[in-house]
């Protein structure tokens, strides 16, 4: 991925080495995001939030300080924030709409927002509370080794997937599914999330159209890497590997080929509207 002479966002709030408390904020949609985005790493969601009162509970101390390895990371981690910030204003100004850019803070160990307290095994999350998403760098390492999806372009992907969650939240979508989830069955609320999932991966699809078509940021490669992360990150591999049997109506992200394809659509066209996984959902 050419990204080396790219401009960095400002948007990056650098909170590494900083201890927090471990405690649960308000419950509700933040604890709810939270573990669906355990299941979507394939941890166990008990393991990553506590409750009880904030002020009483201390994460395992401060991550270690950033290596210079790290710091590259941080800035490969700006230029694609920025990246996306360029793409989708110029998506939403083409449809008279207001892009506001997220926020995107980068942790080690454990971390505080408005969705809750969570730890590095969560994995990156975005949380519509704040309009942040969270990042600790030591997963990309679990990306290349636990997940066996390596490469520049795979890392860019599950940034640019947490930002088309920040584009679903500044079109309402987040808030009508989870309006819809509150009102079905657990079966129906995994469904509606998988749709939202996918149509995250669609929208990491889109930037990546536009982000070459007007920088040329692809390598021979690049592609693969993404299709390779989404595949390895879908319910059905990590179910399979955690429990040694697949359960469709448990998955809460959609299966690796549903990934694959949605990225794909979204890559292929460039096209918002392409992404309508709900449309998609309803004619299955």
């Amino acid at each position: 991925m050419r990204w080396q002479m790219g401009r960095q966002s400002d948007n990056v709030e650098d909170r590494r080495g900083m201890g927090v408390p471990i405690g649960i904020a308000g419950g509700g949609i933040g604890t709810v995001i939270l573990i669906i985005a355990a299941l979507f790493f394939g941890f166990d969601p008990s393991v990553i939030l506590q409750g009880g009162d904030p002020s009483s509970q201390v994460a395992p101390g401060p991550g270690p300080a950033p290596s210079k390895a790290d710091d590259e990371q941080r800035k490969f981690v700006s230029v694609v924030l920025a990246d996306t910030e360029d793409v989708w204003s110029d998506i939403f100004r083409k449809s008279n709409k207001e892009y506001r850019d997220p926020k995107l803070v980068l942790f080690s160990g454990a971390v505080q927002s408005a969705c809750g307290t969570a730890q590095t095994a969560v994995g990156p999350f975005y949380c519509p509370g704040d309009h942040k998403v969270y990042l600790d760098l030591s997963f990309f390492r679990d990306l290349r080794d636990r997940f066996r999806a390596p490469g520049d372009f795979a890392q860019a992907y599950v940034i640019a997937h947490e930002v088309g969650h920040h584009v679903q939240a500044l079109l309402g979508t987040s808030d009508r599914v989870q309006a819809a989830r509150q009102r079905g069955s657990e079966r129906e609320a995994n469904a509606l999330s998988v749709r939202l999932e996918l149509q995250a991966d669609c929208f990491a699809g889109v930037w990546a159209f536009h982000a070459d078509k007007a920088r040329q940021i692809l390598e021979q490669g690049d592609v693969e890497e993404a299709l390779n992360a989404a595949s390895a990150i879908g319910d059905d591999r990590l179910q399979k590997q955690s429990r040694g049997h697949v359960t469709p109506d448990s998955f809460t992200h959609g299966s690796s080929a549903q990934r694959v394809e949605w990225f794909q659509r979204g890559l292929k066209t460039g096209r918002v509207d392409q992404c309508d996984t709900f449309a998609a959902g309803r004619r299955s």
